[in-house]
């Protein structure tokens, strides 16, 4: 949407793709930063190197990638600590990083891609449902913080939606109710009323509105882009 886009993720091979796939704006050039998001040290070094050739940035999107499925009651303090660092953590270190230059410019936009498990928890996801709980009062304390300064804050919720997490999530549903992927996404898709997984371009849709001048009066909402999954 007209954005120079600098894309942060493990994988250099998947990044690469990803750039490549991104319509150029004109004299633009997109790129990435190899970086894993549970190291705060490497975090934290980045954003010094990163801050020298970005000084001013208008958008901030916070989305980090779900944990390993499983039941809370059966999860060690140390994954929670561990997930709680890779999301709220690491995410504060970027929003402090963005923020001073988004004052100066008296706009900027802080987006966070969490979970309609927010609203309501789903099965299996014990520790995913507690974090994204933590983000989303994180991004709501923000936007009250930093409102005065032209900086919205938002969450988007995404529902049941056609991407390789959930098809992880699926296999380890089917795993531990000894059933076929194709019995648990037909339950899955009971739920929706829309009758249909979300696609991941619906949601990016929703973040670019609440990303542009539109949307200067919408902050420290979350909304859901679930098919009306949550009632």
């Amino acid at each position: 949407a007209g954005a120079t886009v600098v894309l942060f993720a493990r994988k250099e091979a998947e990044l690469i793709l990803a750039v490549g796939q991104l319509p150029k704006p004109a004299f633009q050039e997109h790129s990435f930063r190899v970086i894993d998001f549970g190291d705060l040290d490497e975090v934290k070094n980045q954003v010094i190197v990163w801050k020298r050739e970005f000084p001013t940035v208008h958008i901030l999107v916070n989305n980090s990638g779900g944990p390993a499925g499983g039941l809370l009651m059966e999860e060690s303090t140390e994954k929670l600590a561990s997930v709680f660092s890779q999301h709220v953590l690491a995410s504060q270190i970027w929003v402090q990083a963005v923020v001073e230059g988004m004052k100066k410019a008296g706009y900027g936009r802080i987006l966070n891609i969490i979970s309609v498990s927010v609203r309501q928890p789903i099965q299996g996801l014990g520790v995913s449902n507690t974090v994204r709980a933590a983000m989303a009062s994180w991004s709501k304390t923000l936007s009250r913080e930093l409102g005065p300064f032209g900086i919205t804050v938002n969450s988007i919720l995404p529902g049941f939606t056609a991407t390789g997490r959930l098809a992880e999530v699926n296999q380890l549903r089917a795993k531990m109710q000894d059933k076929s992927i194709e019995e648990i996404e037909k339950e899955l898709i009971g739920q929706v009323p829309i009758g249909r997984f979300v696609q991941p371009d619906e949601v990016a849709a929703l973040a670019v509105f609440l990303c542009s001048s539109l949307a200067g009066a919408m902050t420290g909402n979350s909304i859901a882009v679930d098919g009306g999954f949550l009632t």
